[in-house]
């Protein structure tokens, strides 16, 4: 407390005074070590370890300022364990210098973060290889002195990377015990590699240990390229998520109703995979076909959106084609698998009279019969539907007179289980916002992870003002009034 009101009587303060001590504590740390350290031995295999911390750091696989994995730790590690605490400091900087100049990091966080996070780790593993043992042996005490000398130093890395990361740098990702315990197969599997190395070394000498540091290398590049994969996934999700969204919105513009449907159908279609009991990864594709399902609508004539406008035989045939264009436009969401012959389907019908395709019943992909329910239900119950509105009851009685031919009956039967019991805000959502069910962030998050996480939040949403849409269709293949065009 008297050394904190110190700092403030000479205008400092506590998170201005912590970066400097971390960075004095390390140089202090790392000067003690060169002077008290046991000497270091030096030789073919210094060059060798050396050469390697240089290659790991390169082929690094991270994001700037987070965390990255590389053989950086297998590297010290066995620095520290053949060489001694010096040659370990040498290997740690290397590494984590090469991957800084790699990933671009900011120099703040290479200081007081990245490189404490190595170097007093590798030190850890030095000096506790020493005061174990007095050098390398082909015996059980030398291996399990490794196994505790790697098991300390991954779990000490973790633990200041954490607690800098918390103190030193807020916009950093959030970091917790949980993430340790999540990674310990992978930690466990790079204690396993730092102990296979050291066999190796002591069996083979300087060239086995060359040897498996290759393989071991060659491993970390592909991890680094599957990392430049992901990137580029995430870009790409960001350019066609931006794409899509801003279709549908630029949609809603000409059609009002064109937004708030895609996210009640996204939202039905989710609850009801779900309800049938449905995999995580089927109902984000149920979501997610469903917030596009009218994508090729963009492709359409204002006169289409328009109300009390009599349509063409050209604008029926330009309706009836919306299915395959909102095909044509999704077809490259890569992680999201089918949702593009989802779209093509959801206005077939299972008496084979739907469109574009005539599918039979048994062709209809499931989720885009689930779609086709959906749809029909919020276009009849909806306030800004182009129709007489109807309440639930009536929608369902209507659903059901043409389950059979037009839609399925199962899924009519599941939806409406699904409404009894919801309040009016649920069943005819009015307040179905199009950002919520897009959620943006999480769909780049996992784009990044190459994950789905099935069910999307979906927070109270503003509502819509001005209604429109098509009139009925009476002479072609849907139902008058069943589905939105």
């Amino acid at each position: 407390m008297l050394g904190e009101a110190r700092w403030r009587a000479h205008g400092w303060n506590q998170g201005q005074v912590a970066p400097y001590l971390v960075f004095l504590g390390l140089i202090a740390i790392v000067a003690v070590t060169v002077v008290a350290a046991p000497p270091d031995k030096f030789g073919e295999l210094s060059v060798i370890l050396g050469v390697a911390a240089v290659i790991a750091g390169w082929m690094v696989a991270g994001s700037r300022d987070g965390l990255s994995v590389s053989a950086s730790f297998i590297v010290f590690v066995l620095a520290g364990v053949f060489l001694g605490a010096r040659s370990a400091i040498v290997a740690a900087v290397l590494c984590e210098l090469t991957a800084a100049l790699r990933l671009r990091t900011r120099t703040r966080v290479v200081a007081l973060a990245n490189l404490p996070a190595s170097v007093v780790p590798a030190i850890a593993a030095a000096l506790v290889s020493a005061a174990i043992i007095s050098g390398p042996s082909d015996s059980w005490r030398f291996y399990a002195t490794v196994f505790l000398a790697s098991a300390l130093a991954i779990t000490l890395s973790f633990a200041l990377y954490v607690a800098l990361g918390r103190t030193l740098f807020p916009d950093l990702g959030k970091y917790e015990i949980r993430t340790f315990v999540e990674d310990l197969p992978s930690t466990a599997l790079n204690v396993l590699l730092v102990i296979a190395g050291a066999g190796i070394t002591v069996r083979l000498g300087n060239a086995g240990i060359a040897f498996a540091l290759s393989a071991v290398l060659t491993f970390s590049y592909m991890a680094h390229l599957l990392e430049r994969a992901r990137h580029r996934s995430e870009q790409n999700a960001a350019l066609s998520w931006g794409v899509l969204g801003g279709l549908i919105r630029a949609l809603d513009t000409r059609d009002g109703r064109a937004a708030r449907h895609a996210a009640a159908v996204a939202g039905f279609s989710r609850d009801m995979a779900e309800k049938v009991g449905m995999s995580p990864e089927e109902q984000e594709f149920a979501h997610t076909a469903g917030l596009l399902h009218d994508i090729g609508h963009f492709a359409l004539s204002d006169r289409v959106a328009e109300r009390g406008v009599k349509l063409t035989e050209q604008d029926w045939e330009a309706i009836e084609r919306h299915p395959v264009l909102g095909a044509e436009m999704c077809k490259d969401l890569k992680m999201y698998g089918p949702v593009a012959e989802i779209i093509l389907a959801h206005h077939e019908r299972v008496d084979g009279r739907g469109y574009p395709r005539h599918l039979a019943e048994p062709d209809i992909p499931e989720i885009a019969k689930i779609i086709s329910v959906a749809e029909a239900y919020d276009t009849l119950t909806a306030s800004d539907t182009y129709r007489t509105r109807m309440s639930s009851f009536e929608a369902i009685r209507e659903l059901r007179h043409h389950a059979g031919s037009q839609f399925d009956a199962r899924y009519v039967e599941v939806l409406a289980s699904l409404l009894s019991g919801e309040g009016v805000g649920y069943r005819h959502a009015d307040d179905a916002n199009f950002d919520a069910e897009l959620d943006i962030v999480r769909r780049l998050r996992e784009a990044r992870s190459g994950k789905k996480s099935g069910k999307p939040p979906s927070p109270p949403p503003k509502k819509p003002t001005r209604p429109a849409g098509p009139p009925d269709k009476t002479s072609g293949k849907d139902m008058a009034g069943l589905s939105s065009s």
